[in-house]
């Protein structure tokens, strides 16, 4: 059984996906088709998806979840953490406010308790 959510994408698309899978809310369709045809459906959604849309299809598969992601148009994106499939948001915010460097520099030298503690005050 396979499970995609489109957003944003051409009537011509949706209707194609009709063909093989059931809508079962606008956006979201669901059905069990042979791994060939996944594939085949795939490739038509990342063709017919156009510049701003957006698609997720989740399927079975044989490891330790039991299933697969596969994302388009979203900055989510499949990560293999110890043999576990996880979707990450990257924080794109961050790099961009400090350009990959920290927003305060670090002081140098000792603290202030271990100054304390040094010289018995």
């Amino acid at each position: 059984m396979i499970v995609v959510v489109l957003s944003v994408v051409p009537p011509k698309l949706r209707g194609h996906l009709t063909r093989w899978l059931f809508e079962i809310s606008p956006g979201v369709y669901v059905g069990k088709v042979s791994a060939r045809v996944r594939d085949l459906l795939w490739e038509q959604i990342q063709e017919n998806c156009g510049a701003n849309g957006k698609a997720v299809m989740v399927y079975p598969a044989n490891n330790e979840q039991g299933l697969e992601f596969r994302t388009r148009g979203h900055e989510w994106q499949p990560v293999d953490y110890d043999g576990l499939e996880l979707i990450m948001r990257p924080n794109t915010t961050r790099k961009q406010q400090t350009n990959g460097e920290r927003k305060t520099p670090r002081k140098t030298g000792w603290s202030k308790a271990s100054r304390f503690r040094k010289f018995g005050r």
